[in-house]
């Protein structure tokens, strides 16, 4: 849908509107609604919608769009729709619930005040603004309050539960016939509204499209009824075709279980039952004694944790949900009856994520694998919505160390960069006037950790080699800039190595409090290390937008640095680099990142990768952490132990996980995408392929099958289809099959010898 320019340049005609009867920043839900008529249905009408916090939007009362978009004030997004194919000739019911959850609000949720527009395309649309004297009428509803029960919900920064009082709710408000005659006006509220682009006034927040296309949205059923006590569960219940019937003076609870864990819209539709009660409580898993233990286990646990509450008001097909997605594998239905029986004729859920394809493939010899694959994808899609989230269940919040590998996953085995291009440009605009990022971001919480200002540079240098976009990496360098600029004013003169830093030093959980030892004190060569791979990271994207003063003055200070981490760190006695110059501590960590960024000279990769996989003693890196292990383990020339270090998600397997948990047992979170990683590296890895320069102009492809006979993979480039078939034929010698889409050339390496690639379809055999 094209745009109109004047939207993108001009104030808008329609204004930023509110409801006079209730609270404008505390807690509230509100419906808007607006009669046209039409005699006869235009073959387009599109129009503009935005809120704060939330909103969902009706046309004669089905649902047309759910948002806005996940932003800031510099960039409050706004959702474009056309709604013909909604519009029937005579009266036309325009409709939107809006939300704000005041001070119980996501910690992602930025906002001013409650409010809400509608703006029209063009002139034709105009009759749809949202102002004072135009039609649009409001209600506060009081049948909405947050509702706080529930246990396990440490650290929950997603908002509250709901609760719906069904007696107070207004039923049929999107529709046609609703009386609204008692309805208010709306009123304007300041300023008004007004694009990014418009100078001329101020205002709280700026207008801009949506970057990325809406949410996917599909149905699905519970799988299983895992447990059901005081009522008997008929078959055809799940399936949505037999009612589920509970007697006046009761009191049930049937816990549900989805198979997988999953990110949804529950709904649950009813009959009757005034004066009974619903609680509708959500979790990933069951527990026994607050362990989680296998996830696919029932007998013997209990469930605790975000929780809805509904109160049926006694009517016929009344349909209550949340107004946000829940997370959730288990459900339990927690239902207590009063005079009158109750009816559940429905209990489903609506999934919903970002909409990403799965374009990449992976086969092998190890049935296993696939598993980890699938259960990869499965954690990457619900940690991916309007941004990419660490975790759906706990805080939904876009954090760069996540977010620098879920844009990976996204570009490995979907394609797709929109969610990518969005997260950096986020990045970006969090950056504070001392020179750092904001660690998770959109967010009112203002959390810094100065290792993730660093990832945020590798993650718009991983954008580089991907995709070939030099105006969008140049966009950012005088942003890379402040951040390199805040590290250099730390170096410590004495030791050439990083000072004490401040905030939170956050780079792995096997660390106490996740910080290693030397980030708060000074000298710490795990953090020193990140520091000089941003620097070159940097320096080949200044070198690239022309700008060499810079480009070589990163390389300079980034060598410099390599060699104070070594005169300082390197103890010839263990052979392994220390994490501070006191040589009394030892990671994996620092010595991943010396072979990564080449601080170790090309000798000692290989005999220090090997102390690292073995050294027990060592502080050794969790599944978020092992994607620069598994990264380092390639680069050491030892691609071919990659398959067997994947024993976490092994175990995550065995456990009955569906999607990959934030760290090893016992893990708070089941689903964190920071540990989904291997659907990156069992294409870049073991399949081998990667970018051979910037922009993916051309390709590697150096596979490590190990102890596999035969792999089968394909990823997706911006030209097409990257197909790779290998096969072991006998000992030490490979068959492979290569496709590479029109345009694209490279090169195929196994073992010291390199093979030329072109566009189209080769074999090549008796490779060894």
């Amino acid at each position: 849908m094209r745009i109109n320019r004047k939207i993108l340049e001009k104030p808008w005609t329609a204004a930023w509107v509110f409801n006079p009867d209730g609270p404008v920043c505390d807690f509230g839900v509100f419906h808007f609604r607006r009669k046209l008529h039409f005699e006869r249905v235009p073959k387009s009408f599109v129009l503009h919608i935005s809120a704060d916090n939330r909103y969902r939007f009706f046309v004669n009362g089905q649902s047309v769009c759910r948002g806005p978009c996940r932003g800031d004030m510099n960039r409050w997004f706004f959702e474009t729709v056309d709604i013909a194919h909604f519009l029937r000739v005579g009266d036309n019911i325009l409709a939107a619930v809006v939300w704000n959850f005041g001070i119980l609000r996501p910690l992602a949720q930025i906002t001013s005040q409650t409010r809400f527009v509608v703006q029209g395309n063009s002139e034709k649309e105009r009759a749809a603004d949202t102002r004072s004297e135009s039609g649009w009428k409001s209600f506060y509803s009081r049948a909405y309050l947050p509702y706080l029960a529930g246990g396990d919900t440490a650290h929950l920064a997603v908002g509250p539960g709901e609760r719906i009082d069904g007696s107070l709710y207004p039923w049929g408000w999107e529709r046609e016939g609703f009386d609204d005659s008692g309805w208010s006006g709306v009123r304007d509220a300041l300023p008004r509204a007004l694009p990014r682009a418009e100078h001329s006034w101020g205002s709280v927040s700026y207008l801009v499209p949506r970057p990325i296309p809406m949410m996917e949205e599909k149905p699905q059923f519970f799988k299983r009824v895992a447990k059901a006590e005081g009522v008997e569960v008929p078959d055809g219940f799940l399936s949505g075709k037999a009612e589920l019937s509970i007697p006046d003076g009761s009191e049930i609870s049937v816990i549900l279980d989805q198979s997988v864990l999953t990110t949804a819209y529950p709904e649950i539709e009813v009959g009757g039952g005034k004066g009974s009660s619903i609680v509708l409580c959500y979790a990933e898993s069951l527990r026994r004694a607050g362990d989680k233990g296998n996830r696919g286990e029932v007998e013997g646990k209990e469930i605790s944790g975000l929780s809805d509450y509904f109160l049926p008001d006694g009517g016929e097909n009344r349909i209550f949900g949340p107004l946000w997605w829940r997370t959730f594998r288990y459900v339990r239905m927690r239902i207590v009856t009063g005079a009158e029986p109750l009816r559940i004729k429905r209990f489903s859920s609506s999934y919903t994520v970002y909409p990403f394809k799965e374009k990449a493939t992976f086969e092998s010899d190890d049935p296993e694998l696939k598993d980890i694959w699938n259960i990869g994808w499965r954690t990457a899609r619900l940690c991916a919505h309007e941004t990419y989230l660490d975790c759906p269940y706990y805080e939904q919040l876009q954090y760069v160390g996540d977010t620098r590998i879920q844009a990976l996953i996204s570009l490995y085995v979907s394609g797709d960069d929109r969610l990518m291009r969005k997260a950096i440009r986020q990045f970006g605009d969090s950056l504070l006037p001392d020179g750092l990022t904001i660690s998770q971001y959109p967010s009112f919480y203002m959390q810094v950790i100065p290792p993730y200002s660093l990832l945020w540079i590798n993650m718009l240098s991983d954008y580089r080699w991907f995709r070939d976009d030099p105006a969008f990496v140049r966009e950012f360098l005088p942003a890379t800039r402040r951040v390199l600029g805040w590290f250099e004013e730390r170096l410590d003169a004495r030791t050439g190595l990083l000072g004490p830093l401040v905030w939170w030093n956050f780079v792995d959980w096997s660390y106490d409090g996740g910080v290693p030892p030397g980030a708060k004190e000074g000298n710490s060569s795990v953090v020193s290390l990140q520091f000089i791979d941003s620097l070159l990271d940097a320096s080949e994207m200044e070198k690239e937008a022309g700008n060499s003063y810079y480009a070589v003055r990163y390389k300079k200070l980034a060598e410099g640095i390599k060699k104070a981490v070594l005169k300082q760190c390197w103890d010839g006695r263990k052979r392994l680099l220390s994490d501070t110059p006191s040589g009394k501590h030892f990671s994996q960590h620092a010595n991943v990142l010396a072979i990564l960024n080449e601080t170790l000279p090309r000798r000692r990769w290989k005999p220090v990768m090997k102390k690292v996989l073995e050294g027990r003693s060592l502080v050794r890196c969790t599944s978020y952490f092992q994607f620069y292990l598994h990264r380092a383990v390639k680069k050491a020339g030892m691609g071919d132990s990659y398959i067997s270090l994947l024993d976490t998600w092994r175990k995550m397997l065995k456990m009955g996980l569906t999607t990959c948990s934030e760290k090893p047992e016992p893990s708070r979170s089941d689903c964190h995408a920071w540990s989904a990683h291997p659907n990156v590296n069992l294409l870049a890895i073991v399949c081998g392929i990667s970018p051979a320069r910037p922009g993916f102009r051309s390709v590697r492809i150096e596979p490590h099958l190990g102890p596999l006979e035969r792999i089968e993979g394909s990823m997706p480039h911006p030209a097409g289809m990257i197909k790779v078939k290998i096969e072991k034929v006998s000992s030490g010698e490979i068959s492979a099959e290569v496709t590479l889409p029109k345009g694209l050339d490279g090169i195929f390496v196994y073992g010291k010898k390199k093979y030329p690639l072109k566009s189209g379809k080769q074999v090549l055999e008796g490779i060894k």
